[in-house]
């Protein structure tokens, strides 16, 4: 099986450190679906990151719908998703908040770092800003009360997903996000890139 994408983007890595801690094996393929357009596109032509190719060559897309797959039928104490209705219900919310977290921030990254000045709209920018600031916001709420402990008191999907969004955040858009006004993140994402399945799969 193959993971085929960057590790600069937070869905990749979130794959990548979620199969590692699952104890799933797979070859990573560091493609880049600018750089590396023609290599991407031979596996998967919509040059979509992560792309994930099963054992039988199908290529799936999107972190969620490919974690989704590979957790189904594994043994659940090697599952990164609570079987309890209710601790699942409330990781499902911390998963919305990280991933929406994540998706205004890589917009961020392109409206702000990649699209020409001149090309820019600032209304949109104001909007996916608030958004981000506002995802990270009821994150830091939630984690707050925790303590410093993981969401369910075990290392979860919710966690890992959302220190791998404050770190890509912190990565690469400081500015916006006010790392001062979130310690609870701070210290969530530091426990969690001390794991050596955060450690083996850092960003550039």
């Amino acid at each position: 099986m193959k993971l085929i994408g960057k590790l600069d983007s937070p869905y990749v890595r979130r794959v990548a450190i979620s199969l590692t801690l699952m104890d799933i094996p797979f070859e990573h393929l560091s493609l880049s679906v600018f750089r590396d357009k023609a290599a991407f596109a031979d596996i998967n032509p919509l040059l979509k990151a992560p792309t994930f190719v099963t054992q039988d060559g199908t290529a799936l897309m999107d972190s969620t719908l490919i974690l989704d797959h590979l957790e189904h039928g594994l043994p659940s104490k090697k599952r990164l998703m609570p079987e309890d209705q209710s601790e699942r219900t409330r990781a499902l919310y911390i998963l919305g908040l990280a991933l929406a977290a994540a998706d205004k921030s890589v917009q961020l990254v392109y409206e702000t770092k990649l699209r020409p000045v001149e090309g820019q709209y600032a209304p949109w920018v104001e909007r996916v800003t608030a958004q981000a600031r506002t995802a990270f916001a009821e994150l830091e709420k939630c984690y707050a009360v925790l303590g410093g402990n993981w969401l369910l008191g075990t290392l979860s999907q919710a966690d890992i997903t959302t220190a791998i969004s404050w770190t890509f955040a912190q990565n690469e858009i400081p500015e916006v996000i006010d790392a001062k006004a979130h310690p609870a993140l701070i210290r969530l994402a530091a426990q969690a890139e001390e794991l050596p399945a955060f450690q083996k799969w850092q960003p550039a």
